[in-house]
């Protein structure tokens, strides 16, 4: 018997709620803030992610979903969505555009992971990008967004953690400090970490292990060592976003996990919550991508989250969805001449924009309308030969059991009062 892959799952009827009401939530919230939807492959060319990720994360070690395809040409399972929208920025000429360009996506993703609560080799990612500014304000304008998506589907006792892990000019002597104190203290490294002290040391402070995470606690801060550019910069984006109201929480050791941030980045949690799978969604500024993709050198600042996290901590957090959607109506019939005028009548009504269900089978009126209960239809509208023979409709109202008989124009008119 066949099963999703590891790591992936069906998204039920019963659960297709949330992903609903978060997509929706996703297209006021990006309509709000200025913000069009681009679409891009699945899949790219596995020299993207390499470039833009870093040969040495373990995004790009060991979780990428590589393979050659049939013309011979290496390509790479979308791991996440910057990359290629930058990709696309470059390709189609978006740098003519007025700047910043404001897109947004939303998509499924692919990493070989160890699955594990909210972390699938398969998960959907929302995502935001500003391409073509550097003022502080756009950093606080992403953050604010994020902020406002999380707290529209009801998501509260959030934390917004935040960092800056300066730009070229300054962060080389930020990584020499590192490197020295992180050389006095080798033995202790796992591992991967052993590995990344000389190719990237920045990568030692996201490490999980409880050892290394415990030698982070005092590492040195990168806040320490920006130069007077990044210093402002992170001065203004803390008093833009004093101003819209939120507090962030400076957290040294917070780098994300991906090679190609600069400045500012940040994270949101729910609040007290521990371990990687606490983070909902994050991101930060990328003003070197696009220059290493081979465009002139052009900031930008995205942030991307997880659409099975937020499911996960609004389950966790009991948030109550809308109610979900009825049909309006239920056409049953008695026999089969009254079965073929209920086939007319529910193209009519579909065709007026009434949502409608029609009987299937040939079961009895009874069976029927037990029928139009579980699909919980609000009224049924009943062909019989009586009504056949009249010219007639029965409109059954399901909630209290009252029906009359009227015309097919008058029925139609009740169901459309009624779905207002």
């Amino acid at each position: 018997m066949y099963r999703a892959p590891r790591g992936t799952f069906d998204i039920l009827p019963d659960q297709q709620a949330y992903w609903q009401y978060i997509r929706s939530k996703v297209a006021d919230i990006c309509q709000l803030y200025g913000y069009e939807r681009i679409d891009t492959p699945i899949f790219e060319s596995s020299g993207l992610f390499v470039r833009s990720i870093g040969d040495d994360t373990d995004i790009v070690q060991k979780e990428m979903y590589t393979f050659d395809d049939r013309g011979g040409d290496q390509l790479t399972l979308r791991p996440e969505g910057t990359a290629p929208v930058c990709r696309a920025y470059l390709e189609h000429g978006m740098y003519n555009f007025p700047q910043p360009v404001r897109l947004y996506y939303i998509g499924p993703s692919f990493r070989y992971e160890r699955p594990q609560a909210g972390r699938y080799r398969q998960h959907w990612q929302f995502g935001v990008e500003a391409i073509g500014e550097s003022d502080a304000s756009i950093d606080a304008e992403i953050i604010d967004m994020a902020w406002s998506l999380y707290r529209s589907v009801g998501l509260r006792d959030l934390v917004l953690k935040l960092n800056s892990i300066g730009c070229p000019k300054c962060r080389p002597q930020y990584l020499e400090a590192l490197k020295n104190y992180y050389s006095q203290n080798f033995d202790r490294l796992c591992s991967d970490c052993k590995r990344r002290l000389d190719r990237n040391p920045l990568r030692i402070l996201d490490c999980k292990n409880e050892t290394c995470m415990s030698l982070a606690e005092q590492a040195p801060r990168s806040i320490d060592y920006l130069c007077d550019d990044c210093a402002e910069h992170f001065r203004l984006l803390v008093r833009y976003l004093e101003i819209l109201g939120l507090r962030p929480e400076v957290d040294h050791h917070l780098v994300r996990g991906l090679d190609y941030y600069t400045r500012t980045v940040f994270e949101i949690q729910p609040h007290a919550e521990e371990g990687a799978q606490s983070t909902i969604g994050g991101g930060g500024r990328y003003d070197g991508l696009i220059e290493e993709l081979g465009g002139k050198p052009t900031p930008a600042i995205g942030f991307a989250t997880g659409i099975e996290r937020m499911v996960v901590n609004m389950k966790r957090q009991g948030i109550e969805l809308p109610p979900a959607s009825r049909p309006e109506a239920f056409v049953a019939f008695l026999g089969q001449e009254a079965k073929e005028k209920a086939v007319e009548c529910v193209g009519w009504m579909r065709g007026e924009g009434i949502g409608t269900i029609l009987a299937s089978g040939n079961r009895s009126l009874k069976a029927q309308l037990r029928q139009a209960n579980t699909f919980g239809a609000s009224f049924a509208v009943i062909i019989g030969e009586d009504e056949l023979r009249d010219g007639l409709v029965m409109l059954r109202d399901m909630s209290g059991g009252e029906q009359r008989r009227v015309t097919f124009d008058e029925a139609l008119q009740a169901l459309q009062q009624s779905g207002k």
